[in-house]
């Protein structure tokens, strides 16, 4: 099977090697997450209905065995199997940028918009450049930066970088560091990335609600001196939510996440950040994570975990070394997150290993 071409008769074969046929991720096409009602303005926690929990005494094996086959299946039909714009855009695409001197430029703007998180089911979601979670703005270690900020929302708002050292005129807290940047207005973040690491970025005005529903996003800063950092194949990024618009990664509840592709002696690089409300223990089927870093912070000493507990505001940078061929579920093991006798939905993806 090549690193590019992925089919359904071969996903369910890797599937029946890896033991994991049954990692049922869905619904027939339809998250169960539809099942419950769009969010309001305030938060909610958006997870499976008791009536879908409790089907499994209603239905027979062959029944539930069905819906969770489905799932599976439009799973596959979502895979980009080129590795393509979908697939990419999914993982975290870099946010483009200009240059005024010796100063990276970006420009963010935050609007209100449907945003289909699920197959069918479409919420209200705060966007950053049209997207949940908004475009990775990535930057090396000791450059300039300018975040041109418009907001295009009905409500004023402010944006933070979560972990970034900065002075404090550029902190981004309403009524603490700064007015709030009313509807129709722009305010200009200037500073210099002093400390590397996984960083994000999100709103601190009305955050409850205005980051649950999408105004977040990846904060990347390279290290000055690059040597340093661990050789990888690929990099992935993983932004957890769960209010809002729902139990998400990178604003998509399975079956409409993506999975990881890679190859037997690949390692790759996933860097966790939890933008939501709940600490989320994430799991990864046959293969230890070697977490290497904390908040930004390297590790002296790395260490192996299957199970991997992040808080809300925390963020962890772990590597995978990719042994042993198949598909390996990977997911929140907070199991209302997950799964339901319907199948899986929710915070859950997969690593496909060829």
């Amino acid at each position: 099977m090549s690193k590019r071409t992925l089919n359904r008769r071969g996903f369910l074969k890797a599937a029946g090697t890896a033991g994991v046929a049954g990692v049922a991720l869905g619904v027939g096409g339809k998250s169960v997450l539809a099942q419950t009602p769009a969010p309001t303005p305030a938060p909610t926690m958006a997870m499976p209905s008791q009536g879908s929990q409790g089907q499994a005494g209603t239905m027979s094996a062959d029944e539930m065995d069905k819906m969770m086959e489905a799932g599976v299946k439009a799973f596959l039909d979502n895979i980009d199997q080129n590795l393509g714009e979908k697939y990419k855009q999914f993982w975290g695409e870099n946010m483009p940028f200009t240059m005024d001197g010796d100063t990276k430029v970006f420009d963010v703007t935050a609007t209100e918009g449907d945003w289909e998180v699920a197959p069918g089911q479409v919420v209200k979601a705060m966007l950053y450049n049209g997207r949940v979670p908004g475009p990775v703005i990535r930057m090396t270690q000791g450059e300039k930066v300018r975040i041109v900020h418009h907001n295009q929302m009905s409500q004023s708002t402010v944006m933070h970088i979560h972990g970034l050292h900065t002075l404090n005129a550029m902190d981004g807290v309403g009524f603490i560091t700064q007015k709030p940047i009313k509807p129709g207005e722009t305010f200009n973040y200037e500073f210099v990335a002093k400390n590397s690491g996984t960083h994000m970025y999100h709103s601190h005005h009305n955050a409850a609600e205005q980051v649950t529903r999408g105004l977040l996003g990846a904060f990347i800063v390279d290290p000055a001196d690059k040597n340093a950092d661990p050789q990888v194949s690929a990099e992935y990024m993983m932004v957890l939510n769960d209010a809002g618009i729902g139990i998400t990664i990178n604003g998509k509840s399975f079956p409409a996440t993506q999975p990881i592709i890679a190859k037997i002696g690949d390692k790759i690089r996933v860097r966790y950040m939890n933008e939501g409300l709940m600490i989320h223990p994430m799991h990864l089927h046959g293969m230890y994570q070697s977490v290497i870093a904390k908040d930004g912070v390297p590790f002296a000493i790395p260490y192996l975990v299957d199970t991997l507990l992040v808080a809300p505001g925390e963020r962890y940078d772990v590597l995978i070394d990719c042994l042993e061929p198949g598909v390996w579920a990977y997911h929140c093991h907070i199991l209302t997150h997950a799964e339901t006798s319907t199948g899986m939905y929710g915070m859950v993806t997969a690593l496909i290993i060829k």
